[in-house]
Protein backbone atom coordinates (compact mmCIF):
# COMPACT_ATOMS: atom_id res chain seq x y z
CA UNK A 1 0.00 0.00 0.00
CA UNK A 2 2.88 2.49 1.14
CA UNK A 3 5.48 2.44 -1.89
CA UNK A 4 8.17 4.36 0.59
CA UNK A 5 8.29 4.74 3.80
CA UNK A 6 7.80 9.04 3.23
CA UNK A 7 4.40 7.91 2.65
CA UNK A 8 3.63 6.03 5.45
CA UNK A 9 4.53 8.78 7.60
CA UNK A 10 2.70 11.65 5.81
CA UNK A 11 -0.41 8.95 6.06
CA UNK A 12 -0.34 8.64 9.74
CA UNK A 13 -3.26 10.48 11.64
CA UNK A 14 -4.54 10.78 15.14
CA UNK A 15 -7.92 8.37 14.53
CA UNK A 16 -10.43 9.64 16.74
CA UNK A 17 -13.65 7.61 15.41
CA UNK A 18 -13.05 3.88 14.91
CA UNK A 19 -15.02 1.29 13.30
CA UNK A 20 -15.99 -1.58 15.53
CA UNK A 21 -14.18 -3.96 14.38
CA UNK A 22 -11.57 -6.00 16.64
CA UNK A 23 -7.80 -5.82 15.91
CA UNK A 24 -6.03 -9.39 16.58
CA UNK A 25 -3.09 -9.81 19.17
CA UNK A 26 -0.98 -10.91 16.13
CA UNK A 27 -1.36 -7.66 15.18
CA UNK A 28 -1.26 -5.79 18.30
CA UNK A 29 1.89 -7.63 18.77
CA UNK A 30 3.36 -6.25 15.91
CA UNK A 31 2.82 -2.87 16.77
CA UNK A 32 4.53 -3.60 20.24
CA UNK A 33 7.45 -5.47 18.53
CA UNK A 34 7.83 -2.62 15.96
CA UNK A 35 8.06 -0.62 19.57
CA UNK A 36 10.50 -2.72 21.37
CA UNK A 37 13.45 -2.93 18.23
CA UNK A 38 13.38 0.97 18.04
CA UNK A 39 16.68 2.57 19.40
CA UNK A 40 16.96 3.77 23.54
CA UNK A 41 19.33 5.75 25.57
CA UNK A 42 22.56 3.19 26.37
CA UNK A 43 20.16 0.17 25.02
CA UNK A 44 17.91 0.70 28.34
CA UNK A 45 15.04 -0.73 26.67
CA UNK A 46 13.24 1.49 30.01
CA UNK A 47 9.56 0.35 28.89
CA UNK A 48 7.19 -2.28 29.58
CA UNK A 49 3.63 -2.61 26.82
CA UNK A 50 0.42 -3.66 28.10
CA UNK A 51 -1.59 -5.01 25.38
CA UNK A 52 -5.36 -4.01 26.24
CA UNK A 53 -7.77 -6.40 24.31
CA UNK A 54 -9.97 -8.12 26.69
CA UNK A 55 -13.41 -6.74 26.13
CA UNK A 56 -14.24 -6.59 29.93
CA UNK A 57 -11.23 -4.83 30.88
CA UNK A 58 -11.44 -2.53 27.34
CA UNK A 59 -14.90 -1.17 28.78
CA UNK A 60 -13.85 -0.61 32.62
CA UNK A 61 -11.03 1.88 30.88
CA UNK A 62 -13.96 3.62 28.70
CA UNK A 63 -16.28 3.72 32.10
CA UNK A 64 -13.26 5.40 34.51
CA UNK A 65 -10.35 6.57 32.54
CA UNK A 66 -11.60 8.87 30.30
CA UNK A 67 -13.78 10.91 32.55
CA UNK A 68 -13.97 13.99 34.78
CA UNK A 69 -11.15 16.06 33.58
CA UNK A 70 -10.21 13.71 30.94
CA UNK A 71 -13.37 13.64 28.98
CA UNK A 72 -11.75 15.59 26.32
CA UNK A 73 -10.20 11.98 25.31
CA UNK A 74 -13.79 10.07 25.91
CA UNK A 75 -13.30 9.45 21.97
CA UNK A 76 -10.88 6.96 23.40
CA UNK A 77 -13.61 4.79 25.11
CA UNK A 78 -14.57 3.62 21.49
CA UNK A 79 -11.53 2.16 20.53
CA UNK A 80 -10.83 -1.74 19.90
CA UNK A 81 -8.52 -1.70 22.11
CA UNK A 82 -5.20 -0.11 23.71
CA UNK A 83 -1.59 0.00 24.43
CA UNK A 84 -0.03 1.58 27.56
CA UNK A 85 3.25 2.10 27.86
CA UNK A 86 4.72 1.91 31.25
CA UNK A 87 8.25 3.38 32.07
CA UNK A 88 11.01 0.94 33.36
CA UNK A 89 14.11 1.36 35.23
CA UNK A 90 17.08 2.51 32.45
CA UNK A 91 20.76 1.93 32.38
CA UNK A 92 22.97 3.95 35.20
CA UNK A 93 24.85 5.25 32.12
CA UNK A 94 21.99 6.76 30.64
CA UNK A 95 20.88 8.16 34.11
CA UNK A 96 23.93 9.42 34.49
CA UNK A 97 23.81 11.20 31.01
CA UNK A 98 20.48 11.82 31.69
CA UNK A 99 21.73 14.29 35.02
CA UNK A 100 24.57 15.62 33.52
CA UNK A 101 22.13 16.97 30.39
CA UNK A 102 19.25 17.54 31.99
CA UNK A 103 17.63 15.33 30.30
CA UNK A 104 14.77 12.31 30.79
CA UNK A 105 16.14 9.88 27.97
CA UNK A 106 13.17 7.75 29.51
CA UNK A 107 10.31 10.11 27.86
CA UNK A 108 12.37 10.13 25.05
CA UNK A 109 13.42 6.94 24.76
CA UNK A 110 9.51 5.83 25.33
CA UNK A 111 8.75 8.52 22.81
CA UNK A 112 10.38 6.58 19.80
CA UNK A 113 9.38 3.46 20.52
CA UNK A 114 5.32 4.82 20.70
CA UNK A 115 6.46 6.72 17.13
CA UNK A 116 7.68 3.21 16.07
CA UNK A 117 4.64 1.55 16.99
CA UNK A 118 2.17 4.18 15.83
CA UNK A 119 4.10 3.89 12.27
CA UNK A 120 3.78 0.01 12.40
CA UNK A 121 0.09 0.12 13.01
CA UNK A 122 -0.33 2.43 9.92
CA UNK A 123 1.13 0.04 8.07
CA UNK A 124 -1.68 -2.11 9.32
CA UNK A 125 -4.15 0.29 8.12
CA UNK A 126 -4.83 0.60 12.18
CA UNK A 127 -5.57 4.01 13.93
CA UNK A 128 -4.08 4.81 16.37
CA UNK A 129 -4.06 8.14 19.10
CA UNK A 130 -1.51 8.67 21.33
CA UNK A 131 -2.88 10.15 24.96
CA UNK A 132 -0.88 11.63 27.72
CA UNK A 133 -4.42 12.72 29.23
CA UNK A 134 -6.11 9.97 31.15
CA UNK A 135 -6.71 9.29 34.62
CA UNK A 136 -3.50 6.94 35.48
CA UNK A 137 -4.44 6.22 39.28
CA UNK A 138 -7.74 4.16 37.95
CA UNK A 139 -5.71 2.73 34.81
CA UNK A 140 -2.44 1.59 37.36
CA UNK A 141 -4.97 0.17 39.46
CA UNK A 142 -7.25 -1.60 36.32
CA UNK A 143 -3.93 -3.10 35.06
CA UNK A 144 -2.23 -3.76 38.12
CA UNK A 145 0.90 -1.73 37.39
CA UNK A 146 2.68 -1.13 40.93
CA UNK A 147 2.02 2.03 42.98
CA UNK A 148 6.23 2.61 42.26
CA UNK A 149 5.66 3.04 38.22
CA UNK A 150 4.30 5.98 36.06
CA UNK A 151 2.11 4.79 33.22
CA UNK A 152 3.70 7.59 30.64
CA UNK A 153 1.71 7.21 27.68
CA UNK A 154 -2.18 5.27 26.22
CA UNK A 155 -2.30 4.46 22.96
CA UNK A 156 -5.79 4.00 21.66
CA UNK A 157 -6.31 1.59 18.78
CA UNK A 158 -8.69 0.61 15.89
CA UNK A 159 -9.73 0.24 12.62
CA UNK A 160 -10.56 4.27 11.14
CA UNK A 161 -13.98 4.90 10.53
CA UNK A 162 -12.92 7.04 7.86
CA UNK A 163 -9.74 7.36 5.61
CA UNK A 164 -9.73 10.39 3.36
CA UNK A 165 -8.88 12.88 5.97
CA UNK A 166 -7.83 16.37 4.89
CA UNK A 167 -4.33 17.63 4.10
CA UNK A 168 -2.06 18.68 7.09
CA UNK A 169 -1.04 21.62 7.48
CA UNK A 170 2.11 21.88 8.31
CA UNK A 171 4.85 24.45 9.04
CA UNK A 172 6.82 25.49 5.87
CA UNK A 173 9.89 22.65 5.85
CA UNK A 174 11.92 25.45 4.62
CA UNK A 175 11.26 27.17 8.01
CA UNK A 176 11.96 23.82 10.58
CA UNK A 177 15.49 23.06 9.85
CA UNK A 178 19.01 25.13 8.41
CA UNK A 179 22.18 23.57 7.87
CA UNK A 180 25.95 24.10 10.15
CA UNK A 181 23.96 27.13 11.91
CA UNK A 182 21.43 28.02 13.91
Amino acid sequence: MYTTFIDLVRSRRSVRKYLKKDISLSDYQKCVEAATISPSACNSQPWKFIIINDIATRNLIAKTVFTGPYNMNAFAAKAAGYIAIVSEKIKFSAMLAGIIRNTDFTKIDIGIACSHLSLQAQALNIGTCILGWFNEKKLKKILSVPRTKRIELLLSLGYPEKTDFPKKIMKDPNKTYSCNKY
